[in-house]
């Protein structure tokens, strides 16, 4: 079974300068919700997102996230196919989540929905 792109995510230090931008941009139309600023693309295709502040490093950054049973053991085939770790498992109110750097450098998310 595959597994689906569901989610991004775009790094920057000011979220309302960045969420204004791609407003302008592309017609997105955007929230605050809590540490993030949620994205609607205003499309029934492709996926929405969000944009965050860390407030430390990285601070720049656009990632992906896909949709998997199992966070850890996602994280631990990505380790052992020569990936690395960079934050995770993570419990959030809609499932929970992991970054990895790919063997060139990339940074993935993974995504495990919550259970109903």
């Amino acid at each position: 079974m595959g597994r689906p792109v569901v989610h991004f995510e775009i790094g920057c230090r000011d979220r309302a300068k960045t969420a204004a931008f791609y407003g302008k941009l592309f017609g997105w139309n955007t929230t605050e919700a809590g540490p993030a600023t949620n994205i609607d693309t205003g499309s029934a295709q492709g996926i929405q997102g969000h944009i965050t502040s860390l407030g430390h490093e990285p601070e720049h950054y656009v990632t992906f996230y896909v949709d998997v049973e199992d966070v850890q053991a996602s994280l631990d085939q990505a380790i052992a196919l020569g990936g690395r770790k960079i934050v995770g498992p993570i419990k959030i109110p809609t499932g929970s989540f992991a970054w990895f750097m790919d063997p060139d450098g990339n940074a993935i998310g993974l995504l495990q929905p919550a259970k109903p």
